[in-house]
């Protein structure tokens, strides 16, 4: 299977010195589902502008479907779908008009474009708002027209760049079954970006997780728990008599057999294992003799949540990491609409 993202030492620098994207490689196969996985400001939202013509790279190398980007934006453009993460919609426009419109930037006419927007209003549950003006819908109405609208031209490769960041469950759930059946069914290639956990492992095949600009981590799902190893005991702890926090407990846990690492986090430590249950009773006591108050423990299989923690040292939880918002870039932004 060919690929049909190619990104090789990709980096972007803002105007003030920061790597927005720092040197990362990846390749997404056609017809992949693959997920970008990081926090606010970890680089994601970078790289899809970048990878869809809307900003300069500072360096590396970019292919799309056989297009380079700096010799072929215009073949990129034809082969893509983009939703930003900010949803963008013509107020004065109905949701219909909305959708022709963007299917005229398209090229696109005459019945199978009728035909379009109406497989899309329905898909995604506007039929009934369908000739209101998009300023009177609800922001989560809003989100599944700015998807529908990246999507009127069947695009071979749709970037959606957090496509459900505030909707409400429902409808978060609705827009997943749109998005399997479209990578299923369609066969198209989907690039999402995400920090929801649930989201990345229920939807994609294949996930890369980005932290302050870095690629840390690659592959399935089910292979970046499995590489945690082993199980999770999250220790929530209360004040100590030691001198420092918990550093002479953490030594502590390190030395004990089966162990693979110990994480500081906010309220407590997480410890990696195998065959963790049966060490329960053995940290019990450590944390005890160390003179730590031990308000909870917890026996869990690896998460996301828990690769992130291994590979970064921090938690990702659905928008409680943030970084703040970025400088502007260096080199300016391409023209172009979606």
């Amino acid at each position: 299977m060919s690929n049909i993202v190619v990104v090789e030492d990709l980096v972007e620098v803002y105007a003030g010195g920061t790597r927005a994207v720092d040197g990362i490689s990846l390749q997404v196969p056609e017809g992949e589902f693959f997920g970008f996985l990081g926090p606010n400001g970890a680089g994601k939202s970078t790289t899809i502008k970048v990878l869809s013509t809307l900003l300069r790279k500072t360096s590396g190398s970019v292919t799309i479907d056989g297009h380079d980007l700096d010799r072929d934006p215009e073949g990129i453009r034809r082969t893509i779908g983009v939703q930003s993460q900010e949803t963008v919609v013509d107020g004065d426009l109905s949701g219909r008009k909305n959708l022709l419109f963007q299917g005229h930037l398209q090229r696109m006419q005459g019945a199978e474009l009728q035909r379009r927007v109406e497989e899309l209003l329905d898909l995604m549950e506007l039929k009934e708002v369908a000739d209101r003006k998009a300023k009177q819908y609800s922001g989560g109405m809003k989100r599944r027209l700015a998807l529908a609208a990246a999507l009127v031209h069947r695009p071979r490769l749709v970037f959606l760049d957090e496509p459900t960041t505030g909707l409400d469950p429902q409808s978060r759930a609705k827009v997943w079954g749109y998005l399997s059946r479209l990578n299923k069914e369609d066969g198209t290639t989907v690039f999402l970006t995400t920090q929801y956990l649930e989201e990345a492992d229920k939807l994609c095949r294949q996930l890369s997780i980005i932290d302050r600009g870095k690629i840390v981590a690659n592959g399935s799902p089910a292979d970046l728990k499995e590489q945690v190893g082993g199980e999770t005991l999250a220790l929530t702890l209360g004040p100590t008599s030691a001198a420092g926090p918990w550093e002479p407990l953490e030594g502590l846990l390190r030395a004990l057999p089966g162990v693979d690492k110990v994480v500081d986090v906010d309220r407590g430590l997480v410890v990696y294992a195998r065959q963790a249950s049966r060490l329960v009773p053995e940290i019990v006591t450590l944390v005890r003799g160390a003179g730590v108050h031990l308000e909870s423990i917890n026996l869990a299989a690896p998460t996301l949540d828990d690769v992130f923690l291994q590979k970064t040292g921090s938690r990702i939880r659905g928008g409680d990491l943030t970084r703040g918002a970025a400088p502007a870039p260096v080199g300016g932004v391409r023209g172009g609409v979606y």
